[in-house]
């Protein structure tokens, strides 16, 4: 990409995606920096972003100086350190020490980040692949295993303390294991990884690598399962005005789209997250408005207020194409159009 005053959001978006078969992904690195640097980020919540990205590029090409150089950076960039992307940052970092010798040092780092693997989906990966690169695969088998551990039993047992009696808690881990549904998240992504881990390692599989094997076979399942897609018009969203406007002339409908807008938006989220872990991707927001179910109610005589009307609504919309990009990366703008970025807005409904 050729150097430009302003980098977006977007601009680091595609960057990630093409950087590494650039003509010159090192003199690319050196532009991040330089953007970071001369504060030419369009959001200077960036910063950590561009830096890692740079020392992603420096640390493929071999050279450790300038990626040790660009990930320390990127350290000091994240005011939150609890950030998921500053953990990533963090491992990132201690990769590279691990690649420059300093296995010490890399491993305080990944040993400070481990609690992550409790709270962050993206944590059991990026933990794993930094131990992997410093030769503690083994390491990594046993911090995802103690966390899996410890994520059944929090599944199993939500309602008792710290004192409760370990072998009931076995027993309840044992009696309950979950659905992919239910697994989707946390869980499902430690599984995964240590299932993997395990794999490199030649290890016997073991009851949570069957669980693991089985969750995964839901999911493949439920992607080429022949049921019926569930109605259009649970992804029917309306921008705020047109949810203000709705409500102001059909209050009754508040039950069925939101009780308000951030309750609107929360449920056409957290559908589409179940629609993608149950293998229907593809699937988007149905942009819709009021005037739209008025004229769609009044066209084949039903009451606005049925669920009939929204249902049809929505299944025109669809074949009209009336569908907005699900996600939208992490940084980028989010999908209901407040203006904040997805991260920040509706990501976070994603855990209700």
């Amino acid at each position: 990409m050729p150097t430009k005053d302003v980098l977006t959001s977007a601009d680091l978006t595609e960057l990630r995606q093409s950087a590494l078969g650039a003509a010159d992904p090192l003199g690319i690195a050196a532009e991040l920096a330089e953007a970071v640097e001369q504060e030419r980020l369009a959001d200077p919540a960036d910063a950590g972003r561009a830096l890692t990205l740079a020392a992603e590029i420096a640390e493929s090409r071999a050279k450790l100086d300038a990626a040790q150089r660009y990930a320390d950076r990127a350290v000091g960039a994240y005011r939150d350190s609890t950030e998921p992307d500053a953990g990533f940052a963090r491992a990132l970092h201690a990769r590279i020490l691990f690649r420059a010798g300093r296995a010490d040092e890399a491993l305080a780092e990944l040993t400070a980040l481990r609690p992550l693997l409790d709270s962050q989906p993206d944590a059991a990966a990026y933990l794993s692949a930094a131990l992997d690169v410093g030769g503690r695969t083994d390491l990594a088998e046993q911090w995802l295993t103690e966390a899996v551990e410890t994520a059944l039993r929090n599944r199993a047992t939500p309602a008792q303390g710290a004192e409760a009696d370990a072998t009931a808690t076995a027993d309840a881990t044992a009696t309950a294991e979950p659905t992919a549904q239910e697994a989707s998240g946390l869980l499902f992504f430690l599984l995964q990884q240590r299932h993997r881990v395990r794999r490199e390692l030649d290890l016997p599989h073991d009851q949570n690598d069957n669980l693991a094997d089985r969750l995964e076979n839901e999911l493949f399942r439920s992607a080429t399962t022949t049921a019926a897609e569930p109605g259009p018009e649970a992804r029917l969203f309306l921008p705020e005005g047109e949810f203000d406007a709705l409500l102001s002339r059909w209050p009754d409908l508040a039950g069925a789209v939101g009780a308000d807008w951030a309750e609107h938006r929360a449920g056409i989220q957290r559908e589409l997250v179940r629609l993608t872990d149950s293998g229907r991707v593809g699937l988007g927001p149905l942009r819709g408005s009021t005037d739209g179910l008025a004229g769609y109610a009044a066209r084949t005589g039903v009451e606005p207020t049925d669920e009939s009307a929204r249902a049809g609504y929505a299944a025109e919309l669809a074949e009209r194409g009336a569908q907005l990009p699900w996600p939208p990366e992490r940084n980028e703008a989010c999908w209901c159009g407040s203006g904040s970025k997805y991260k920040k807005c509706c990501l976070p409904r994603t855990r209700g």
